[in-house]
């Protein structure tokens, strides 16, 4: 079968009992680096030496398949660097190839920035939604924003240290300077730190440089109670800056709670500057 292990995301002490028992009779360890792999298991005094494959982003594709009928005969065991395979790191192209192929796939649970860092933000934890790493291009990132900007979930992002600062920038002109955001550093290592405030307040503190893997959680959007007009005028506006009026509805309505249709047909009678088309009455004409 194809088993899918998670690894330490910092701290050493966190590796599991099955984990340490997986690695010390696996034969075959797909990981995303095999150096990594080799200190993990010199660092827990496992003596055993299976074959090494590497499995990372540039090569999953062509090596999913092969992998997927290994794992017919024996283990295969799955490791990323930290955390759980196929969560923003290398596995799921390996797993969609093993289900195609009818190959059992398992997993031994175990430690998750996603999860940690959404426990420990003081955000709400009922409903969330992780987005990954954000675009690196500013215009790619400010689109994604905008993408999730009616979110009402709490939303689990990860980010590289040195696009933080812009980030948080972005991520406050986009989905509103007073937006609860908690940004996660470090997390279960010696330096961990956990920073929050506004993300006007973190894109200043971050401005300053910071290091170390992160994770950004944010605060989900509050629902805003709005009468019909005004929420067109939210629609138009969007319009104007480029939106599809049916999305804008959406978006709108999403946000506020106003029916999407009622939006988009006055919306539509404003646009156009007359009435909207009346809809046909069926109801005074026999049936059949």
């Amino acid at each position: 079968m194809i088993i899918l292990a998670a690894t330490p995301i910092g701290n050493l002490g966190d590796v599991s009992r099955r984990l340490v028992e997986a690695l010390t009779s696996a034969t075959v360890i797909a990981a995303e680096d095999t150096r990594v792999t080799v200190h993990l298991l010199k660092a827990l005094g496992i003596e055993n030496r299976p074959r090494l494959i590497s499995l990372h982003d540039h090569n999953e594709r062509g090596k999913a398949a092969e992998l997927a009928e290994l794992a017919r005969d024996t283990d295969v065991l799955v490791l990323s660097d930290a955390g759980m395979p196929t969560v923003s790191d290398p596995g799921f192209h390996l797993v969609d190839a093993a289900v195609a192929a009818g190959v059992v796939v398992s997993a031994l649970p175990g430690p998750s920035a996603v999860l940690t860092a959404l426990a420990v933000s003081g955000l709400p934890t009922d409903r969330f939604t992780f987005e990954g790493f954000l675009p690196r291009k500013h215009g790619d990132r400010v689109t994604a924003l905008r993408e999730v900007a009616a979110e009402r979930r709490t939303m689990v992002f990860f980010e590289s240290p040195n696009r933080l600062a812009a980030s948080l920038t972005d991520l406050g002109a986009v989905l509103g300077a007073d937006r609860r955001v908690v940004v996660c550093r470090e997390l279960t290592k010696f330096y961990e730190e956990v920073k929050r405030g506004t993300a006007a307040e973190l894109a200043e503190w971050a401005a300053a440089g910071v290091k170390g893997e992160i994770c950004i959680v944010v605060a989900g959007a509050e629902a805003r109670v709005l009468d019909l007009p005004t929420g067109v005028a939210e629609v138009l506006a969007l319009v104007a800056a480029g939106a599809r009026l049916k999305e804008a509805a959406a978006d709108v309505s999403a946000a506020s709670g106003l029916g999407k249709r009622d939006l988009y047909e006055a919306a539509l009678q404003q646009k156009s500057g007359g009435p909207a088309p009346a809809k046909p009455d069926f109801s005074g004409l026999p049936l059949g």
